[in-house]
């Protein structure tokens, strides 16, 4: 069956419908009532064809909604677009009663909330997981002073879960001769390390001790999921300031051909699509790039990240303001609001003293509400099952860098034969992996804590 003149068919149906509607006079600015009324349509649609002009009807009536009308739209969905409880309560008496797999299968069917099934029917249209993605994206918004609408969260998160299964993505080499509407949105999408031109790309994209990855879906076109940029170098990296400038990994680290290095160091990882925020993939995205290194050059034997720290420049602001720390600890860390801190060698080298030790505490030690890590790029990591090994001093000394991180970076490093231990422990039990370097470095920042002198 020729699928792209199906395509094409329905295509024109949906056309054919906007087309329909214009000439009735309906309005281009619906509210949120015509959208629930569309939506209702198509949960009760049987036709295929007719689903689908319904549903690119539906998703298109979203998009010219107003942000009011779209946060209505949402308490609508949470309200009345749910299981229903009387329903749930008779398969779950029929399900007591016969024990067996159709009453059971009755019951799930009862428990799933109808805007599961509402979201299935809109991904009928073309582009329709796009749509869902960006609707994601605006609810995501809204959570924060909405909870109530965390349940469609729920029902977005177990569907997306299933349609970005590792199975439907595609890993592709990013690199100079990538399609220029591809690496446009690298440089749009890069969240790390700012992307300053055409030229600044060719420099992380031409070189030969570069690599970039991205993640792909069919359903979604050219538009990344998440990319991963890579430098060869010798040895474990300490600084992001001469990757990025081309000199390689600073020091004696970098190579002048690819097959000279041992070090693979992700220094990039960004998450393109917000409305995605939440699915994991970046786990495979990992392990799939260290399996085409490793193919491409078998000599690599070290697989590291060279990692940011938001917010950790902002825990530290918050030790400042608690008295129970000694006095000397606080003033030396007043010493970050000095201008140009870090070109005083001598300021700079009493800053590193308590700095790192307390970065080692923040990273391994300090939890949310959770229980897991409080920093955001250490849980990712370490979830995906690397280990916390080394705190580098003054690794970016960016103006981002030294506002969010006091100019800290991070090596995450994954070993091929721990990460599964790794990723296990820390999944039923928030263990953090680190190197003895980093455990010596928490007991450290433990007795700065009392004001004990650490030898």
């Amino acid at each position: 069956m020729n699928m792209s003149f199906l395509q094409e068919l329905f295509n024109s149906i949906t056309q054919r419908d906007a087309l329909l509607r214009r000439r009735s006079g309906e309005s281009t600015t619906p509210d949120h009532g015509q959208l629930v009324a569309a939506c209702q349509a198509l949960l009760e649609s049987d036709g295929e064809a007719s689903s689908i002009a319904l549903a690119s009807r539906a998703l298109a009536m979203y998009r010219r909604l107003d942000p009011a009308e779209r946060e209505r739209f949402f308490a609508r969905l949470a309200a009345e677009f749910a299981a229903e409880p009387a329903r749930i309560d008779d398969a779950y008496a029929a399900y007591r009663e016969a024990r067996d797999n159709a009453s059971l299968q009755a019951l799930f069917e009862a428990c799933e909330p109808r805007r599961q099934e509402l979201f299935r029917r809109l991904n009928l249209a073309s582009d329709g997981t796009v749509e869902l993605v960006r609707m994601r994206e605006d609810l995501l918004a809204l959570l924060r002073d909405h909870p109530e609408l965390d349940a469609i969260d729920a029902d977005f998160a177990h569907l997306f879960g299933s349609w970005f299964n590792r199975g439907f993505l595609v890993l592709k080499r990013i690199d100079w001769n990538t399609p220029a509407s591809i690496l446009e949105k690298i440089i749009r999408y890069e969240a790390v390390h700012e992307i300053q031109d055409w030229d600044d790309l060719r420099r992380r994209l031409d070189a030969r001790d570069r690599r970039c990855f991205g993640f792909f879906h069919p359903a979604i076109g050219d538009e990344p999921l998440i990319f991963v940029e890579v430098a060869l170098c010798k040895g474990l990296p300490n600084r992001i300031q001469p990757i990025l400038s081309g000199e390689g990994a600073g020091g004696e680290s970098g190579v002048e051909e690819p097959d000279e290095a041992d070090t693979a160091a992700f220094f990039g990882i960004s998450n393109c699509q917000t409305g995605l925020r939440g699915i994991s993939f970046g786990n495979f995205l990992i392990k799939q790039v260290v399996q085409e290194l490793k193919q491409e050059l078998p000599q690599l034997r070290h697989f590291v990240t060279l990692s940011p720290v938001p917010g950790f420049r902002q825990w530290l602001e918050e030790r400042r303001g608690d008295e129970a720390l000694p006095e000397a600890l606080r003033e030396t860390l007043g010493e970050l609001d000095a201008a140009e801190w870090h070109r005083d060698a001598e300021r700079a080298a009493r800053l590193e003293a308590v700095v790192r030790p307390l970065a080692a505490r923040y990273l391994a030690e300090e939890k949310n509400a959770r229980g897991l890590p409080q920093n955001a790029v250490a849980r990712f990591h370490l979830g995906n099952g690397a280990e916390l090994h080394r705190v580098n001093w003054l690794g970016d000394t960016s103006d981002k860098g030294l506002r969010q991180a006091a100019g800290l970076m991070v090596n995450y490093l994954y070993v091929l034969e721990e990460i599964e231990r790794n990723h296990e422990n820390y999944s039923a039990n928030a263990t953090v992996a680190c190197s003895s370097e980093v455990r010596d470095l928490a007991r450290k920042a433990r007795k700065l804590a009392k004001g004990e002198h650490s030898k």
